[in-house]
C-alpha cells in the first residue's frame, strides 16, 4: 500500500525529472476526465487485494502493481488533477489521484491511463477536473444552455415557503457553469505551460487533444425539483440537451471539432432487472437517467466520435449475493451482540461466536470479498477497486475505438 510520504517522494522526483523517461517524440496525447465524485474515484487501495480473488480483475491487478507489490508509476503517462484534494495534483500517474480524504485512492484515471498506455505507447498526459455534489443543470451547465431557469413547480414551492426568490434566483446564478468554466480554464491553463506538469516534454513537438471522458450524474438523478417528471419515460429529456450542449461547447472551447467523447452512463446499483426487492421502486427512475445519459451518442451529428460506457456492467453483483446472506445471518449476530449488552458474553466470547456465524456462512475467500473489497457507500461505487479499476479499463477501451488510426 502506497502512504501519503511515497506519494509524495515519487511526485517530488518526478517533477524533479529524476528517473525520467526518454524524450517524448511526437505530439503528447491528451485526455480530460470531467465529472463529480465518481470521476474523482473512492476506491481505496486496501481493496486492491480483493481483485486478485477474480481471474477478471486479477489480470488488470497485474497491471495496477509493480514487481514489489506497490502501487504502479507509469513512465509514460503525467497528470494534472484538480478537485480531488485540496490543492492541484500533478506528477507521473499512479495510485493516489482519486478522491483526497482518507487515501491513498483511484478513480478511473489509474486504469485508463494504464490501458491507454498500452494501446498508445506513447507519452499522455491527463487533465482531471472533479468535484464531488456537481450537477449539470447548474454547476457544469454549458453556455450553450443559457441560465438556469426555475420550473413553475419549485417558484410556487419557494414562495409557500415565504423564501425571497430574488435572491435564490441571484445565488443560482452565480453558481450556474461555474464548474464549467473551471474545467475550461484548468485545460487551458495546463496546455499553456505543459512542461510545468511534464518536464521532458518537448514544446516543438506539440500536443494533440485526443479524447474527454465524462463521468457524472447522481446530483441530476435524486434531483426531482428540476426534473419534475423523472419517474416518467423522458422525465431527464433535458439533462439530454444539456449533455448535448455540452460536447458541443467543450469542443469549441478547445478547438477540438471532432474531439472523441466517452460518457460513463451511470451503473449505481447494476443492471435494473436485478435489483433487489428494496431497489425496485428506484429501477424507473434510475433506467430513465441511464436512457437519457447515452441518448446524446446516438445524434447523427455524433457517430464515431461520441461512445457510451454502460458502467452497470461493473457492478459488483457477489458482493451483492454474499450481503444478502449476510442479512439471513444478521438475526443470530444481533443476537450475540445483545448478549454482550446485557453481560452475558464477554466481547471476546461474542468475537468468536461472530467469527463462528461468519465461517458457517461464508468460504475464506468469500469473506475477503464481502469484508475487503468495499471501502466507501454504493453511491461511490461501494470504494472498490474491482469496480473502478474495469470502469477506467472500459473508458480506454471505447476511448481507442473512437481515435482516428495511427
Amino acid at each position: 500500500m502506497m502512504n501519503l510520504r511515497y506519494f509524495l517522494l515519487v511526485s517530488a522526483l518526478c517533477c524533479l525529472g529524476i528517473g525520467k523517461a526518454t524524450a517524448t517524440e511526437g505530439p503528447l496525447k491528451v485526455f480530460i476526465l470531467a465529472g463529480q465524485s465518481n470521476m474523482q474515484g473512492h476506491a481505496h487501495v486496501s481493496t486492491f487485494d480483493a481483485m486478485a480473488l477474480d481471474p477478471e480483475t486479477a489480470s488488470i491487478l497485474e497491471r495496477m502493481r509493480d514487481a514489489d507489490g506497490n502501487p504502479r508509476v507509469l513512465e509514460k503517462v503525467w497528470i494534472s488533477s484538480i478537485g480531488s484534494a485540496d490543492d492541484e495534483q500533478v506528477g507521473r500517474l499512479t495510485a493516489g489521484f482519486g478522491a483526497g480524504a482518507r487515501g491513498p485512492r483511484i478513480g478511473p484515471e489509474f486504469t485508463f491511463g494504464i490501458y491507454m498506455q498500452e494501446r498508445l505507447n506513447e507519452p499522455i498526459l491527463i487533465i482531471k477536473t472533479a468535484w464531488g455534489g456537481r450537477s449539470l443543470h447548474t454547476d457544469f451547465r454549458p453556455p450553450s444552455a443559457g441560465p438556469y431557469e426555475f420550473n413553475e413547480a419549485q417558484l410556487a414551492g419557494f414562495e409557500k415557503q415565504g423564501r425571497d426568490l430574488e435572491s435564490i434566483k441571484a445565488d443560482k446564478a452565480a453558481v450556474t457553469g461555474r464548474s464549467y468554466r473551471e474545467m475550461i480554464e484548468h485545460v487551458r491553463h495546463v496546455l499553456a505551460d505543459i512542461r510545468r506538469v511534464v518536464p521532458d516534454h518537448d514544446p516543438s513537438q506539440g500536443y494533440e487533444l485526443a479524447g474527454f471522458v465524462w463521468f457524472q450524474g447522481w446530483n441530476d438523478m435524486v434531483d426531482q425539483g428540476t426534473y419534475p417528471q423523472r419517474a416518467q419515460p423522458g422525465g431527464y429529456d433535458r439533462y439530454t440537451e444539456w449533455l448535448t450542449e455540452f460536447i458541443r461547447d467543450v469542443r469549441q472551447d478547445l478547438s477540438a471539432p471532432k474531439l472523441p467523447f466517452v460518457i460513463g452512463v451511470m451503473g449505481v446499483g447494476g443492471p435494473v432487472d436485478q435489483y433487489r426487492p428494496d431497489q425496485k421502486r428506484f429501477a424507473g427512475i434510475h433506467q430513465n437517467f441511464r436512457d437519457a445519459m447515452a441518448a446524446p451518442a446516438a445524434l447523427p451529428e455524433f457517430q464515431g466520435n461520441v461512445a457510451t460506457v454502460l458502467t452497470e456492467q461493473y457492478w459488483d453483483m457477489q458482493v451483492v449475493e454474499l450481503r444478502e446472506r449476510e442479512r439471513q445471518i444478521q438475526p443470530k449476530l444481533d443476537e450475540i451482540n445483545r448478549q454482550v449488552k446485557e453481560g452475558q458474553l464477554t466481547r471476546e466470547e461474542a468475537d468468536a461466536a461472530l467469527a463462528e456465524q461468519y465461517a458457517r456462512t461464508f468460504t475464506p475467500q468469500e469473506l475477503v470479498i464481502l469484508k475487503e473489497s468495499v471501502s466507501n457507500a454504493d453511491f461511490h461505487y461501494m470504494g472498490s477497486a474491482r469496480i473502478m479499476a474495469r470502469i477506467g479499463k472500459g473508458f480506454a477501451e471505447a476511448m481507442f475505438q473512437l481515435m482516428p488510426s495511427t
